[in-house]
Formats: structure tokens, sequence, C-alpha cells
């Protein structure tokens, strides 16, 4: 059933009606719910677009809503020394984001944009919090998130601070292939990448991005077109990866 849902156009700060079926979009969270607690849902939640780039919440907000990403990319991010960013994790669809520091009682410790153009949708935290003490798989549901979450975070952790360059920079592109998949040539990456990115992803300088990137093509590991990477030799990249 399609729910009609108010669309804030972020251009202009004016809310138009879209149609938006949150039994196909929030489905893990749809089928936990009776209908009164759906009813909830389809009248607090919104539907918000952001441009590419666009900020969605900033490094010290009061965190007030969960978020769940229906279209595009969005980066969650920290500033780090001397003002360089670490990308800390990628979200893709259908992929919930930005409770964390609520259920944690604090302001937020990073901060999340658009990596391209992309549609969240808004949930107010004090609804989720309240369907929550209520429906006992709906907490097990956010409990397993968020434990995913932790158990990612602390993997990742370990690969940025103990992998040699080659091995943290064929990790990153292999992280990104898990989470957003290949082009139909079954090769090039499905995101574009700056070099700049893709540093902050791999928790290094921009320059030695650079330069293990080239060194990669060189090897014939991956091909690179712009902002595009093509994977050209998979198994080698996991090797390296797992070399560190």
């Amino acid at each position: 059933m399609e729910e009609e849902k108010k669309e804030v156009d972020v251009s202009t700060g004016i809310e138009e009606k879209k149609e938006v079926d949150l039994s196909a979009s929030l489905w893990e969270v749809w089928r936990v719910l009776t209908e009164q607690e759906r009813e909830i849902l389809r009248t607090t939640s919104v539907v918000q677009q952001f441009r590419r780039n666009e900020m969605i919440y900033f490094e010290g907000d009061e965190p007030k809503d969960m978020m769940c990403l229906l279209k595009g990319k969005v980066r969650i991010f920290k500033k780090g020394v001397g003002g360089r960013s670490q990308i800390i994790r990628m979200i893709k669809p259908i992929q919930y984001f930005a409770y964390r520091a609520y259920f944690a009682k604090e302001k937020y410790l990073t901060a999340a944009s658009a990596f391209e153009a992309s549609t969240v949708c808004i949930i107010p935290m004090k609804v989720v919090e309240s369907l929550i003490r209520a429906n006992f798989n709906l907490a097990m549901f956010f409990i397993r998130q968020l434990s995913t979450d932790l158990g990612i975070a602390d993997e990742r952790t370990v690969n940025l601070t103990q992998k040699h360059i080659r091995g943290r920079l064929a990790e990153a592109l292999l992280f990104l292939q898990e989470c957003y998949g290949r082009e139909e040539d079954g090769a090039t990456l499905s995101i574009y990448l700056s070099r700049e990115d893709l540093a902050n992803l791999s928790n290094m300088t921009t320059s030695n991005a650079i330069r293990t990137l080239s060194t990669f093509v060189a090897e014939r590991i991956i091909a690179l077109d712009g902002r595009k990477v093509k994977i050209i030799d998979e198994e080698r990249l996991r090797r390296i990866s797992m070399q560190g």
C-alpha cells in the first residue's frame, strides 16, 4: 500500500506531497510493527531530498531524528587533526543511521553528508523510542543493527591503524564494492570517488592515495577512468588487503 508523505524541497524549503511506499522502503522495520504502530510511522515520517555534498547533520548537533537512506549514498565522517576528514562509514539503501547518539544521550560525534543526490526518510527519535518501548521485536532489530555496526567499526579500526598503505587502499576498494556493488560491466564500482574521498576512507593523505592508485593501475589490479574505478584482479586485491 502506498502512503502519501510530505517531502521537503531543500532548495526552496517548500514541502511537497510525494508517494512513498513505506512498507517496501522500510520493510525490515515495517514487518515487525503492528498496524497501529505503522500508522504512527506513516503520520510522523518525512521524506527529504539532499543535494550532492549537502550536510544532513553536523558534529555536535543534538540528535532528534533517526534516518533511513532510501536512495543515493551518504558518508558518515569526523573531522580529525588539522581539519582532515576521516570517513567512518558509507551508508547504502536501505540503511538506518543517526540514532546511536540519541540512545547514548550525547550529541553527534560525527557528521553526515550526501555523497550524491540522496533521498532520506526522517523519523523523530521520540517516536522511535516510544515504538521500541512497546515492541520487543523492534527493540531486538535495533540491538542487532547497533551490534553489527559496532563489529564493522571494530574491524575497520584495526584495518586502518595496522595495515600499510597498500592494504588500507585495497580494503577500502573492497569495502566500497561490498556496499554498492558493480555496474553492468561487472567490474566498475558503482560509485564515483574523488581521490580525496578515497584517501579519507583509507586513512591516508590524498597524495599517498594517488600514488598507490597509480601503482595498482601499473600492476593491472585496477583501471581508472576519471572518478570511476574498475577492479581487474579482485583476487590479488583481496590478497593485498589480507596481507596488510
